[in-house]
This record gives structure tokens, sequence and C-alpha cells, in this order.
């Protein structure tokens, strides 16, 4: 099978299980949602800084999507699929598919977090254009480690739970930059432009993502077939 066509059934097949069980949209749906109320009735009436609701937005962007994409391949395990995809499609050709589909499934997420923290906190944002990229990075960076290590731990069979205590480590240097860049989009009246101060940030996301998706196709292989 040609690689796009074998990468693209299994985006297509997560996909159409996805818009069947829904799992994982009810699932980031509900933790983003509960997270809003919660921040709001914590803050009431009160002012959040640009760096606190940059720290807080992130926080919950991070931990709905280890709940999200904790499946990805914990449920073929359960399904009893592995061996089905193993025979027909390459490593590669999997890791690909699975990826496609946690980079829309985050990057909608990042979007709904991100819309529903400027309204409930009240917030003006600075650079939109900014802010869009940084999700936009922030979601590949994301998606490229979350997708690897939801492998590792189904081959495991440790279960989706550990995720987020396996991805938080190799998750902090994209945390520390996409939460100063998200800073500095929201932050009104800044001395210098939020894209000039930003662009070494940029450029480590960018570099963040690539490397990460580059170890994980090379590592996935082994994963994949242990």
């Amino acid at each position: 099978m040609d690689w796009l066509h074998g990468a693209w059934a299994v985006f297509q097949k997560d996909l159409r299980l996805e818009l069947r069980t829904r799992y994982a949209i009810n699932a980031l749906l509900l933790f983003v949602v509960s997270s809003l109320l919660l921040v709001a009735f914590a803050i009431g009436t009160g002012q959040v800084g640009e760096r606190v609701a940059s720290a807080l937005l992130w926080v919950v962007i991070v931990f709905a999507g280890a709940v999200g994409l904790g499946r990805a391949f914990v449920a073929e395990e359960e399904r009893g699929t592995v061996l089905l995809l193993q025979l027909h499609l390459r490593p590669s050709m999997v890791y690909a598919g699975k990826l496609l589909f946690n980079v829309l499934l985050v990057g909608a997420m990042n979007a709904i977090a991100a819309v529903g923290f400027v309204l409930v906190l009240g917030l003006e944002v600075e650079a939109v254009g900014l802010l869009a990229a940084t999700l936009a990075l922030g979601a590949l960076g994301l998606a490229g480690a979350m997708t690897l290590l939801s492998a590792i731990i189904a081959r495991a069979a440790s279960g989706g739970p550990l995720l987020p205590v396996l991805a938080f480590p190799l998750l902090i240097p994209l945390l520390l930059t996409v939460v100063r860049v998200t800073q500095r989009a929201l932050l009104l009246g800044a001395s210098a432009g939020p894209w000039d101060a930003s662009a070494g940030d940029l450029v480590t996301l960018g570099a963040y993502a690539g490397v990460v998706i580059t170890a994980s196709v090379l590592l996935f292989d082994y994963v994949w077939n242990d």
C-alpha cells in the first residue's frame, strides 16, 4: 500500500470511530468546560494577570490532552486490531495517521480552550495571530509526544492514566515556551512588539515539534513491533 494512502486510512479509521463513540471528544470537552467553570468560580470578579492566565490555559490543555489522547493505542489493544495493522501497514504509516488525528483533536481543543479562557477571564488579546500560531505549534508538539507515549503505554499494558506522569517531564520545555509566548500575545501595551519578542521562542517551538516527531518516527518501529 502507498505510504500516504496507508497513513490516511489510519486517520480515517480513527476519525470514524471517534465520531461514532465520541470518547475523546467528550473527555476533552468535559475537562475543558469543568476547568473553565472552576476557574470562573475561583476568580469571581477578580482580575487575572497575563502570566497566570497563560499558565492556567496550558495546564488545562496538557492534562485535557492526556485524558483525551491516552487511548489512542490502548483502544487498538482492547479491540484486538494491533496485529491487523502490523500485518498490513508499516509502523510509520500507523504513527503518521494517528498523529494527524491527534493534531486535529488537540488543535480543536486548543481553540476551544483559548476562546473559553478569553471570554471567562475577560482577557484582551494583543496579538491574535501570535496566539493562534502558538496554539498550533503547541498542538503539534503536544500531539507528537502524546502519540508516541500512548503507544508505549499500550504495549506495556499499563493503561492511559500513566500518560500524564510520563508526558510531563518531556513536555516541560514546550510548556515553558508556550506559556511565555501566550503571555506576550495577551500583554497589552508591551514595550516591544509581541512578534519580534517571540521570534526566538516560535523557532524553539517549531524545532521542538520537529525533534519530537522525528524521534518518535525513529522509535515507533521498536515500540510498535515489540
